[in-house]
């Protein structure tokens, strides 16, 4: 007999939403990237840091570029990367074409996402307080 499973642990789509089950650690996120390829980069975020929380990216399709410490590595479709809590990182999308990807995080940095996507300023000052709220840290902007 096969049993069905709770509709908010299981997504048919990542497409235009988060699996976020209630009671669970973890949160996926798929995002798509219309393409960069810029010199200078477009980071997605700045170089930061989380003092207390893992994050891992999956590339669906695409390349991601990744800076974690002090290596910058490539990441293609199908491939992943890990930043372990305290290690300075930032990614973005090396190429012209898009890239989508999923990201593996903790329910604390998808409150950190939120709370930087609602931030009514996107100044320095205003997101490093964003940041310093969610027990992580900015360290370099682009």
């Amino acid at each position: 007999m096969r049993r069905a499973m709770p509709d908010d642990r299981i997504a048919a789509s990542l497409a235009a939403a988060s699996l976020a089950p209630a009671g669970a650690d973890l949160v996926l996120t798929r995002y798509d990237d219309p393409g960069g390829g810029l010199d200078p980069p477009r980071w997605m975020a700045p170089v930061h840091v989380h003092h207390r929380d893992d994050e891992a990216w999956y590339v669906v399709d695409g390349e991601l570029a990744m800076l974690l410490g002090d290596e910058e590595v490539r990441v293609p479709a199908g491939g992943a990367a890990l930043a372990p809590r305290g290690v300075a990182h930032t990614f973005w999308n090396p190429r012209a074409e898009p890239a989508s990807y999923v990201i593996v995080m903790t329910r604390a940095i998808q409150a950190l996402i939120d709370a930087i996507h609602a931030s009514p300023s996107r100044d320095h000052d205003a997101i490093d307080a964003v940041f310093r709220d969610h027990d992580s840290s900015v360290l370099r902007w682009p």
